[in-house]
Order: C-alpha cells, then sequence, then structure tokens
C-alpha cells in the first residue's frame, strides 16, 4: 500500500496547488450544508468546508477510497484552508463569486423573470451576448432574455434584490444596466456586472486636487471611482448639483469635493451657507465673497440678504450678455473669455442643512426664500452660477419638491429606504436601479450619482478631510489675491487674514469673531450656545470663563450689558473683540 499511497498523494499536492491559486472559483459551506453536499466536499477546520467541484474517478473520490489517500487529502487541504483563506466563522469571510450562464438562468428563474419549463425543460433560457467573462474583480455577462416571456430590462433591474440572492452575492456586488439603442441594445438586453467582493471598502482614494496647483471648473471635476474602479469626473458648468443622505455618511465631505476644485479657479467668486453652522465650512472665510452660519436669526437674514444679492447679479449677467455681439457671446450665456474680459467670474452658490434655514424660518419668508433659490437655479446657469445645496431630510416639508425637481445632477450617501433615496435621486429611480438604501453604514463616503433620466452610477467618493480642505481654502486665497479676485467677505476677514499672515489669534478669540460674523452684539448665553455648535469642546464653558478666556486674549470690554430685541443682558459687542486683534492686521485687509 505504501507506493501506491505516495504516487496518489503526489496529484493530491498537486490539485491543492491549484486550488491555491487566485483564479480558483471556490464557495464556502457552512457544517449544515455538508449533509447535503454529497461526495464532492472536502472538510477542513472545524466550521469550515470547502467544495471542490467534481473530480474524475481515481483522482479526489478514486483516492479517498484509501484509508491513508483519504488522511493525506484531508491534511494536503488544511494547508490550503490555513495557508490561502479565513475560516468561516471569521467576520469577513473571502468569498470569491463563480458564475456560469445556467446559474444566471436558475437565477432569473427564481425571481420570476423565466418561465418554467415542462418534465426536463428547463423552459426559456436567456442568450448570452457576451460572456459571463472575468471583468477585473469580478464577471460581466450581456444577455437578451427571450422573447414571448413578456419581460424586459427594467423587470430585471426591479429584481436585482431576488437575482443577488439567487446568486450568493450582496445586492451590492451586483450593478445591472439596461443596454440602449446608442450601445447596440433594446428593451430586452441587459448589462450585469457581479463583483467578487464589496467594491466599495477598502482605504479611499486621495482627491487628486490636494496636489494640483491650479483647476479650471470648465473641465469636469474630478470625483471618485465606481464599482471596477474607473474614474468618474463631473462636468458642473450648466449645472445645478443636489446631495442627500443619513448624517455621518459622508455627504458634506462629498459635497464639498466640487466645491473645493472652484477653490484653485481664481475666476470662482463663492457664496457659501452653511445652516448648521459647525466647523466643515468655516475654512470658506478666507475665500468666500459671502459666508453665512447657522440658522439662528441674524444668519437667516443674512441669508436672505445673499440671495437678493445674487438675483440683482444674476440680472445685471443677462442684460451685459444680451447686449453682448454675437460673435462674443454665440449663445447668449458666459464663455471663459466673457469671465475674463468682462470681470464675470463663475459664482458657486454652495448651501448645506438647506432643512436647517427652511424649519427656522416663519412662511412667508420660507416661500420667499424658495422662489429665491428656484430662480437661482433654474435661470442662473446660463449667467455662470453653479448651485450646490445638500440637506440631511430631502422631504417635501424640507426641500420642497419644486427646488428638487429643479437640480440637474443629484447624490446620495445611504438612506433608510427606497422612498428617501427616491425623494433625493428623483421618482422612480430606485425602480431603475439607483437606489442608496442597499448602501450600509461601512459605505461611508459611497453614493449614488444621478446624472440623466436615465444614467447614474454608484461612486466612492474621493477622499479631501478638514485639513486638506483648509489648505485648499489658503492656496484658494492666494489665487485670488495674485489675479485681483479676493472680494466681499473674505476680504474683511480678521481670523482669515491672520491665517493667511501667520499671526496668531487666540482660538477663542477667533471663534467668537466666527460666530459673531452677522451681528454686532450678542448676549453671553447666544454667544455660548453658537461655540458649542462650533465646536463641542466649547460644551463645559459658562460665562465666567468665557470672561476670563477673552480677557486673557486682550479683550477689553467697553461694556458688559447689551441690549438686543429689548433685552439688556451680559453679553459681548463686535467691535470690543476686534479691538484685541493686532492693528497692523485690521489696516491689511
Amino acid at each position: 500500500m505504501t507506493a501506491p499511497v505516495s504516487v496518489e498523494r503526489s496529484g493530491i499536492q498537486s490539485m491543492c496547488r491549484s486550488l491555491a491559486q487566485p483564479a480558483h472559483r471556490h464557495q464556502w459551506l457552512s457544517p449544515t450544508q455538508v449533509s447535503a453536499a454529497g461526495p464532492d466536499f472536502v472538510l477542513g477546520e472545524p466550521g469550515s468546508t470547502r467544495r471542490v467541484g467534481r473530480q474524475p474517478a481515481g483522482t479526489v473520490r478514486g483516492a479517498a477510497r484509501h484509508t491513508g489517500l483519504g488522511q493525506a487529502l484531508r491534511a494536503a487541504l488544511q494547508v490550503v484552508v490555513h495557508t490561502r483563506a479565513q475560516l468561516l466563522d471569521n467576520l469577513t469571510p473571502p468569498l470569491r463569486v463563480d458564475m456560469n450562464a445556467q446559474q444566471l438562468n436558475d437565477a432569473l428563474r427564481a425571481a420570476g423573470l423565466l418561465k418554467q419549463g415542462k418534465g426536463d425543460d428547463d423552459g426559456p433560457r436567456v442568450t448570452c451576448v457576451m460572456g459571463p467573462v472575468r471583468d477585473g474583480r469580478g464577471w460581466s455577462i450581456i444577455f437578451d432574455l427571450p422573447k414571448g416571456g413578456g419581460k424586459t430590462a427594467a423587470d430585471v433591474l426591479a429584481k436585482r434584490t431576488t437575482i443577488a440572492a439567487e446568486l450568493g452575492v450582496d445586492e451590492i456586488q451586483g450593478i445591472a444596466s439596461r443596454v440602449r439603442a446608442a450601445g447596440g441594445g433594446h428593451a430586452g438586453r441587459v448589462s450585469m456586472w457581479i463583483a467578487d467582493d464589496d467594491p466599495y471598502l477598502g482605504a479611499p482614494v486621495p482627491s487628486p486636487l490636494v496636489k494640483a496647483e491650479t483647476f479650471s471648473v470648465w473641465e469636469p471635476i474630478p470625483f471618485g471611482q465606481d464599482a471596477r474602479g474607473n474614474r468618474i469626473a463631473v462636468p458642473v458648468m450648466w449645472q445645478s448639483l443636489f446631495f442627500g443622505g443619513l448624517p455621518r455618511r459622508g455627504k458634506t465631505f462629498t459635497q464639498r469635493l466640487l466645491t473645493a476644485a472652484g477653490l484653485l479657479d481664481a475666476y470662482v467668486r463663492h457664496y457659501v451657507a452653511d445652516g448648521k453652522g459647525g466647523a466643515d465650512w468655516m475654512p470658506m472665510k478666507a475665500v468666500a465673497h459671502r459666508l453665512v452660519m447657522g440658522a439662528e436669526d441674524d444668519a437667516v437674514e443674512a441669508l436672505k440678504a445673499m440671495l437678493k444679492e445674487l438675483l440683482t447679479e444674476m440680472e445685471r449677467r443677462f442684460v451685459l450678455l444680451r447686449g453682448l455681439p454675437v460673435s462674443v457671446c454665440p449663445e447668449g450665456k458666459l464663455t471663459p473669455s466673457i469671465v475674463e474680459k468682462y470681470n464675470l467670474p463663475v459664482i458657486f452658490v454652495t448651501i448645506d442643512e438647506l432643512q436647517e434655514y427652511f424649519t427656522a424660518m416663519e412662511r412667508d419668508d420660507r416661500e420667499q426664500v424658495i422662489n429665491d433659490l428656484c430662480r437661482i437655479a433654474r435661470r442662473g446657469p446660463a449667467a455662470g452660477f453653479i448651485c450646490n445645496f445638500a440637506s440631511q431630510r430631502p422631504d417635501a416639508e424640507s426641500v420642497p419638491t419644486k427646488l428638487r425637481e429643479i437640480i440637474t445632477l443629484r447624490y446620495c450617501t445611504q438612506v433608510v429606504d427606497q422612498t428617501s433615496s427616491d425623494m433625493v435621486l428623483g421618482k422612480g429611480k430606485a425602480a431603475q436601479g439607483a437606489d442608496a438604501s442597499v448602501l450600509s453604514e461601512e459605505h461611508k463616503g459611497t453614493g449614488v450619482l444621478v446624472t440623466g433620466p436615465a444614467s447614474f452610477v454608484t461612486v466612492r467618493a474621493d477622499f479631501l478631510d478638514g485639513p486638506a480642505f483648509a489648505e485648499l481654502c489658503q492656496r484658494g486665497r492666494a489665487l485670488r489675491q495674485k489675479a485681483g479676485q479676493l472680494t466681499g467677505d473674505a476680504v474683511q476677514d480678521v481670523t482669515a487674514a491672520a491665517d493667511q499672515a501667520g499671526f496668531t489669534i487666540a482660538p477663542v478669540l477667533s471663534d467668537c469673531l466666527t460666530v459673531m460674523r452677522h451681528t454686532a452684539r450678542l448676549h453671553t448665553v447666544d454667544l455660548l450656545q453658537r461655540l458649542e455648535n462650533l465646536d463641542a469642546d466649547y460644551g463645559d464653558w459658562d460665562a465666567e470663563r468665557l470672561a476670563r478666556e477673552l480677557e486673557d486674549a486682550g479683550v477689553k470690554r467697553t461694556t458688559k450689558q447689551v441690549n438686543i430685541g429689548g433685552k439688556n443682558l451680559a453679553g459681548y459687542r463686535r467691535e470690543d473683540l476686534e479691538a484685541a486683534v493686532p492693528p497692523e492686521l485690521l489696516d491689511a485687509r
């Protein structure tokens, strides 16, 4: 028995080396599946089993008839289990997807998309136009549904979750789309790609904007990559954008990518409003022509004034453009040459946390602001206005439908259900396959981007953190100063000038000036609340500590009581705070 065992063991080791190669498709079975697996499985460690598929007689099963061979086979395969894979009870088992036409037909039949056959006949089958073939980190297939079944590509998209379950993958791993006539398709042709694993996990890709010296917003903005690793860029000229999704899913970080590109274009003028009033958009004080922070009464008034200013500028531009000769302005809208010749920079209107403003307003003010935003989003693109809006709650109450329907490009991070996804991406988009509710908590910075009535893609956005964004703001300030394009609030902002000049201003003084940017006076209790909203570290400060810290920063109060709305309470005047700033810095503004 010794010689035969030795010969067979060599063959077993060869087979195991083949199994260990990455190209080999395999599937893990749980212990409960072992009894149903038949003689085509081989045990590894307790709790895991590896299906090796049917082997010719005389190899696996033939060798397993000998006790010695069975032991050798078990030992050799355990080496493969230990060295090439993780066990089934690990939280991230190394699932690899196998795919063939039969599996696809079975999945479609189980989903009710193919008719059942009679007797030994399987029934109608799809026609594979291409594949299945390996395509990057997954499988690609293009197929036609059989005629006479009454099913269309749209029906396949609507059943994508069921199909994924039948194929044994998560729905996030499957990407399906209809092949349109322009691509050689028809209403029954489907393109499908099934990833080996979750394509949206892993280390994020740093934004290329970080290393760019300048950028033109007339070019598509680098945004992220899709499941297959293809780069996605977003053209923003003549467009408006809306971002939605649950809190802490990367919505603001993603929205900032587009505004960040405009920082590196000296001929982009920024109007920014942040209803939350936190630290996310604060670095824009170095660049923004107008910067509104928070949704308190003074901030709401500042937002209303900003929108009126935008509307006035929009109408002024249309008058100017209509007066230009056709040779200069052939289409009646802004061009790169007109921007510089007539000093008409592209205007980037960024508003985050829209719902905070709408919920803080009285009904009449709310309706007026909504109408103003609609006018800017609808008519502004031709005058060089790019709207970039975002909200956590994109429902009809928080962000009215008539505003959302004007927006041309939409991006949605994880939401709770398909209804919420459709509120951001558009009615019926989830049924077409553009469904952000399939994303999970792990998909931070990943969302569904809709670029047209039938165009969408799931994108993992590039990574641009707070410090990198702040550094871009400082570079944007320097570019505008060099081009003579630093205007508005950015010119007058003391803290932005200090940052650029290298002056050190006490953080508490800088923060107080920031949160009081829209008001000349503020009661202490309100000042503390705004400081905490800006930075949670202020949460345990009281009036005494605030007074002590500001006094150490050089603030001398001309009065400790301020009258606001008929209430005379302890508070601060902005003039007293600015007086603590070095005079040479104030003179340099």
